[in-house]
């Protein structure tokens, strides 16, 4: 059933942290959840697990009100904050019985449940050993085994790959999105590559308002439309190269970057071959014609760089 949010707001003061937020989100499905810092993710999130109390507005999580239930909400989730907070003197398999014990999974399903967790996050090599003689992406691996130990419909991760390395990263990768097959998942993280690899669907937050929910290509395309070419030509001093490159029909803008130029062309445009032409009837060398894909950086960045006012963010279009 997944989690429906609904006009979440949260005050503190004179401040709006998160104000009157929408979505929802499906079983099956992993969320990139995104903002930068300060925008609201962790107040979100924070209120989703019934650690806080919005100031109004409400969510369901598995079809239970975080107002009418939240006990039934917390039995729920799987929640691996940013900083996991393990005991570090527990052998592993000592912790994920405690844990075990403390989200009330039968007393007849613990071993199961335990082995599984083992199986799923890779830890049976490990299972003896001190949580705090392992590497940071074993530690991971163990809090994310806790929050899966009690079976949750809904799993909420707070940036899970934080301090790995990259072979730890893919692994985890590959883990949430194997989870993600059968639970809902969301997934904060400033990693953004990871985020593009990982989710089915990215929702992005600014200044406690959402600006964007959409998976990943179309939100390319929403709010970063057109063409993009980068170009390295070999040309006189005296030549204009950038005013040349702008009256080509369908030319948005040319900008001079790092030696090279970027071409941004409207529409479906496609540039290429009138860049080359111009190159061949000047009697410039073209040593370089690229075309740049857009990626969730660059969209980030579109929609979080500069300060939005409330009719900006309405404004902005967004899809389920």
């Amino acid at each position: 059933m997944g989690i429906t949010a609904s006009n979440l707001t949260k005050v503190y003061g004179t401040q709006k942290a998160v104000d009157h937020i929408s979505f929802e989100m499906n079983t099956g499905e992993v969320l990139g959840f995104l903002g930068p810092n300060g925008a609201g993710k962790s107040t979100t999130m924070r209120i989703l697990t019934c650690y806080l109390n919005p100031t109004s507005g409400t969510a369901t999580l598995d079809g239970y009100d975080i107002h009418e239930h939240p006990q039934e909400v917390r039995r729920r989730i799987g929640y691996l904050p940013e900083d996991t907070p393990l005991y570090s003197d527990m052998p592993v398999v000592e912790y994920l019985w405690f844990s075990a014990d403390l989200q009330s999974v039968p007393e007849g399903k613990v071993d199961r449940r335990i082995q599984k967790m083992m199986e799923v996050c890779g830890l049976g090599p490990e299972r003896h050993k001190r949580i705090g003689e392992l590497s940071k992406g074993f530690q991971q691996r163990v809090g994310l085994a806790q929050a899966l130990l009690h079976d949750p419909p809904v799993l909420i991760l707070d940036e899970p790959t934080t301090g790995l390395d990259p072979n730890q990263i893919a692994e985890i990768r590959e883990l949430i999105k194997e989870i993600g097959q059968e639970k809902t998942v969301m997934l904060s993280s400033h990693i953004l590559k990871e985020v593009e690899m990982t989710c089915d669907r990215i929702l992005i937050i600014d200044q406690g308002h959402i600006v964007a929910d959409g998976p990943t290509e179309q939100l390319r395309q929403q709010f970063l439309g057109g063409t993009r070419l980068r170009v390295q030509v070999d040309a006189p001093d005296e030549a204009d190269v950038i005013e040349a490159f702008e009256g080509l029909s369908g030319i948005v803008s040319a900008q001079r970057m790092k030696g090279r130029y970027e071409l941004t062309a409207e529409g479906d445009t496609n540039p290429a071959a009138d860049v080359f032409h111009l190159c061949a009837d000047r009697g410039w060398v073209l040593s370089e014609l690229t075309p740049l894909e857009s990626s969730l950086e660059d969209v980030f960045r579109e929609l979080t760089e500069d300060p939005k006012t409330p009719a900006e963010v309405e404004a902005a279009p967004t899809s389920a």
